[in-house]
């Protein structure tokens, strides 16, 4: 996959409330949620919590954290990970915002951040 494949635009960054979620459904892979907790910042995670599989997506954002809805474990956007004392993480994958727009690599993050410096 080339640079240019490996990003899609998924939406307008205001398809996306400010301090909440939009859905990616996929057929055959779990569901994304876009999470958007400021203006122009958006991150992308797999909608299962890395506890019980709650819908992340349904969750509280509040800073760089989602909050699952079920258990109340705090998931950090940027990285996917739960925050202490809970342990686990949820699939991240990278996005973009260019000119109000929302692009998504479904590459695992390492391999798709090294597709950008390529193209850099």
């Amino acid at each position: 996959m080339s640079g240019t494949e490996a990003w899609v635009r998924i939406c307008l960054l205001d398809d996306i409330p400010l301090l909440g979620a939009r859905v990616l459904q996929r057929e055959g892979g779990d569901d994304i949620a876009l999470f958007r907790p400021a203006e122009a910042r958006v991150f992308a995670l797999a909608d299962r919590c890395p506890h019980k599989g709650g819908p992340l997506s349904q969750g509280i954002v509040s800073g760089d954290t989602v909050t699952c809805p079920l258990h109340g474990w705090n998931i950090g956007l940027d990285s996917g990970q739960a925050c202490a004392p809970d342990v686990g993480c949820a699939r991240r994958y990278p996005v973009q915002v260019r000119d109000g727009e929302v692009w998504l690599s479904l590459l695992p993050a390492a391999q798709a951040d090294a597709v950008v410096e390529a193209a850099a």
